[in-house]
């Protein structure tokens, strides 16, 4: 057999194992056992709409919702990353600087946590701190016409606590939960 024919054989060989049996095999695989994650995390309506993913942050501004965390990629999944700005630079400076003021002006008083005013690395980070969570208690609370202690409650049994990391809050499926506490 000469080279070309062998060098041909094993690129349709290696073709056929890495580009088609192999990735099969991990979307089957994955499919099985983790069908959830598989599929993208997504989250379902009452009317079987599909809302949002578990994985995926949004954009949540009016007053009666918990604030995400903000996105440098204006929460769009195809234009995941962060800004790459430094912590001197003028204009994340100003950012920050326009988040606290807007997170003062939605009623959320003392002392705001980072994550509420920074984004993360992908900048689609669908979770916040706990702290960042409790904090806006009181205007979510008000704009509800909600107890505060009620929204506080709803707020601790959403949060997830891991061995690795702080508590935190998937601030989607917060929201979610908020929205089926107020229409009961």
């Amino acid at each position: 057999m000469t080279s070309i024919k062998k060098a041909i054989l094993l690129f349709a060989v290696l073709f056929i194992v890495t580009g088609l049996i192999y990735p099969m095999t991990v979307t089957l695989v994955s499919g099985l056992l983790f069908p959830d994650q598989a599929h993208g995390s997504l989250i379902i309506d009452n009317e079987n709409r599909i809302i949002g993913s578990t994985l995926i942050g949004q954009n949540f501004t009016a007053p009666q919702y918990f604030h995400s965390r903000p996105s440098a990629s204006g929460y769009d999944a195809t234009a995941s990353g962060g800004s790459n700005l430094g912590p001197t630079n003028a204009v994340l400076l100003e950012s920050i600087a326009n988040r606290t003021s807007e997170l003062k002006k939605a009623g959320v008083t003392g002392s705001i946590p980072s994550d509420l005013v920074t984004a993360s690395g992908s900048g689609l980070d669908p979770h916040i701190s706990l702290e960042s969570a409790l904090i806006q208690v009181p205007a979510v609370a008000k704009a509800r016409n909600l107890p505060e202690e009620e929204v506080k409650a709803l707020v601790l049994s959403e949060s997830i606590n891991s061995p690795f990391t702080e508590p935190y809050v998937n601030v989607l499926s917060l929201n979610q939960a908020l929205d089926e506490k107020s229409a009961s």
